[in-house]
């Protein structure tokens, strides 16, 4: 059991869900391994050092978030939000997969890149994907220089898009498939 509900006095659920005081649990960019600040949305990872079995650093492949504060039961231990989708957004893009890890490397090599996400969608009778990238405070990120590290690491070309700093949505996804094939 990694974390579990806590009632008010009239059975309502309290909000979040208490961590399980024998693991210790972190929250990580999806595909990196890189905790991510309290209230970002990550994948949820687990240590438990359990002699009979220990689990070190398991990545679950769920999506969730530290809240902030205490339960209102009085209950003081860390709290996630709960379920919030998979982690799991590997993508297949013109024939080729696509991984989150992929994604990382790219704003590694930049570090005028706070956050990125790259967005899959279908442009007529192909594949086109954008990586929408956020700016490091007091930078101005190269867009040309990005769109090559993209073509480098994927085997596959993309447009890069600046957003707006905090404009890219929190939650959790660092590849956002929105193909629509209906049309």
């Amino acid at each position: 059991m990694i974390a579990y509900e806590t009632a008010a006095e009239d059975g309502a659920p309290n909000p979040g869900m208490i961590v399980n005081e024998d693991l210790i649990v972190e929250i990580v960019r999806p595909g990196t391994g890189d905790p991510v600040p309290e209230g970002e949305v990550g994948e949820l990872v687990v240590t438990s050092l359990n002699p009979a079995y220990p689990l070190v650093r398991l990545g679950t492949g769920d999506l969730s978030a530290i809240m902030p504060g205490h339960s209102p039961c009085g209950r003081t231990g860390q709290r996630l939000k709960g379920w919030m989708g998979r982690a799991d957004q590997r993508t297949k893009v013109k024939g080729m997969f696509v991984d989150p890890k992929q994604i990382a490397e790219v704003v590694a090599r930049h570090r005028e890149v706070a956050r990125a996400r790259l967005v899959v969608i279908r442009d007529g009778a192909r594949d086109a994907m954008t990586l929408h990238v956020e700016a490091t405070p007091g930078t101005s990120p190269d867009a040309s220089a990005i769109e090559t590290s993209l073509r480098e690491i994927t085997k596959l070309g993309g447009a890069v898009h600046l957003a707006d700093p905090g404009s890219l949505p929190n939650d959790g996804k660092v590849i956002a498939d929105e193909r629509d094939y209906a049309n």
